[in-house]
């Protein structure tokens, strides 16, 4: 009788350690290489620009990759998010990529940029710089700006983020809605 009911104990835990064992399934391997300049990737990542304590914009990537020395964070599906100022509203920035440099805390826009102002402003650019020292958006890029009945479309660009001033730099076509000429 006690063979007995050790061979089923035996057989009882052989069956649970076997059937465990199948039912268990061995961790996926992580596939992805980061590129040989890429230090580290993070997901859902986020930036700030503080002057005087108070954060002048905030960004947020769903995915960064940071370069071996540190410097350059390489961005995808950014949304740059810049404080209400004094003189002028707040201001949002979307765009497919880009690039942020920690020690200069500028930013490179690429892919479909799109910046609106709570004050009526809007453009759309493929290529657009932050230069943080300035507080200045900069591109050589075509530009399409829209405010209010304004309509306009140029080769280059600078926008003042304090003051939310556009200076145009060449091949300007200015429309204003309801007027007959340009």
């Amino acid at each position: 009788m006690a063979v007995l009911v050790t061979s089923a104990i035996i057989g009882i835990v052989a069956a649970i350690t076997l059937k465990g064992s199948r039912q268990a399934a061995p961790p996926e391997p992580i596939s992805r290489q980061l590129p040989q300049n890429i230090d580290m990737a993070i997901h859902d990542a986020c930036f700030y620009e503080v002057r005087e304590g108070t954060a002048v914009w905030k960004l947020v990537a769903k995915k960064a990759e940071y370069d071996k020395n540190g410097e350059m964070a390489y961005l995808s599906d950014i949304r740059m998010e810049f404080s209400k100022t004094p003189a002028a509203g707040s201001i949002t920035v979307t765009a497919a990529k880009g690039a942020y440099s920690s020690r200069k805390q500028n930013v490179a826009l690429r892919g479909k940029v799109h910046v609106v102002t709570t004050t009526g402003i809007s453009f759309d650019t493929e290529a657009i710089d932050y230069v943080a020292s300035r507080s200045q958006f900069r591109t050589s890029d075509e530009v399409m700006f829209r405010q209010q009945r304004l309509t306009l479309t140029a080769r280059g660009m600078e926008f003042d983020v304090k003051s939310q001033k556009a200076r145009f730099h060449k091949d300007i076509d200015a429309r204003v809605a309801g007027s007959k000429s340009r």
